[in-house]
């Protein structure tokens, strides 16, 4: 099959990477379509969507996927010329980012964009249980839309491999861009009842994302006033190839944001091992089975999160269990080849219903 991968994004990602390798290894042929990104601003959407119409004029796809709204809506512009059937993956819908209270989400253009889109896409692909309901709630109706989870490759994240270097004391990892909705608050918040763990925080302040600098500095005074500088680290980015030893290197890997819709994190942690502490909520409910691979937790709860964490540091045994209980899930539900099985499968009955009901003028 023939697909066309859209991401409006100049890096696609790794959820687009990842789905669009498993799927070239499956036989088929994926062309995967970004902006570019050089020294001045990105080139508008109707510009994309005419680059997408001129491509799809010479070389027609089976069938388009688009990642994010603004992808959807150069992909519904180019496709509907061409008689493309179309599938869409918001990632993050405005109306959940909205119920989470996520810096900047409001529900304006954006999720009046998000209602057409959802509306129209020839089919809909949920990553989450959570994003299904809210798909729903936006009018989509539930027989025409797919949950498929994010994946995660598991030959790179395992239990096999380098461990990095560390000291005596327990160890909790955290891994995202520092911004107020993914939570890192809220176990430096409950540091002071998690004795003698430090808090190894793995993202990027400072960079193009406005507000990083920010976010890194109030994290900081708020170490300073729970008195627990000592303990919370900051490392900065780390190469993706580099993170498996980093998850390896912890007792417990922590994913407390308000809201992800992927989970991508716990699922490279269960991979890897690990125990997960995340919050109830997106694709990490999904994902993290309460007390199977790690705990659940209610977002912003720093007495919850220091209770889930302290239970597993002080139990070697529940560490081991909970941690082989991951990788088996890991391994079981979420691999990449899974989540391209799943998506192919949808590319197939969409293009099966369309087959014979367009033609060229």
């Amino acid at each position: 099959m023939k697909i066309a991968m859209v991401s409006e994004c100049a890096n696609p990602g790794d959820h687009v990477t990842g789905l669009s390798t498993a799927l070239v290894r499956a036989g088929h042929d994926v062309t995967v379509y970004t902006r570019r990104r050089n020294a001045g601003s990105p080139e508008p959407l109707s510009e994309f969507a005419e680059y997408l119409n001129a491509q799809w004029a010479v070389d027609r796809p089976d069938v388009a996927h688009a990642h994010f709204w603004t992808s959807g809506l150069s992909t519904q512009l180019a496709a509907r010329a061409h008689g493309v059937p179309t599938v869409q993956t918001f990632r993050s819908l405005a109306v959940t980012e909205h119920r989470h209270d996520i810096r900047g989400a409001t529900l304006d253009a954006r999720s009046k964009m998000e209602r057409l889109l959802a509306r129209q896409a020839g089919w809909v692909v949920a990553t989450c249980a959570d994003e299904l309901v809210d798909l729903m709630r936006l009018g989509r109706p539930r027989s025409q839309i797919s949950t498929v989870p994010c994946g995660v490759d598991v030959d790179a994240f395992s239990t096999e491999g380098p461990v990095a270097d560390r000291g005596d004391s327990r160890r909790i990892v955290a891994v995202g861009k520092l911004v107020p909705h993914n939570g890192f608050s809220t176990v430096i918040e409950a540091l002071p009842g998690i004795l003698g763990a430090e808090y190894v925080v793995v993202g990027s302040h400072g960079d193009e994302q406005a507000g990083t600098e920010e976010e890194y500095r109030r994290l900081r005074a708020l170490a300073a006033d729970r008195g627990v500088s000592d303990r919370v680290r900051f490392v900065g980015p780390v190469d993706h190839s580099d993170m498996p030893a980093l998850l390896r290197s912890a007792d417990v890997v922590t994913c407390t944001p308000w809201y992800d819709a992927f989970g991508l994190v716990s699922l490279e942690a269960m991979a890897c091992g690990v125990p997960v502490v995340a919050s109830a909520v997106g694709g990490m409910r999904d994902a993290v089975v309460h007390d199977v691979t790690g705990r659940l937790v209610t977002p912003r709860r720093p007495r919850e999160c220091a209770e889930a964490v302290t239970a597993i540091l002080r139990d070697s045994f529940l560490r081991r269990s909970l941690g082989l209980a991951g990788r088996d899930r890991a391994c079981a539900r979420f691999t990449w080849d899974r989540a391209a099985a799943d998506t192919a499968r949808v590319y197939e009955r969409l293009v099966s219903a369309v087959t014979g009901a367009w033609q060229p003028a």
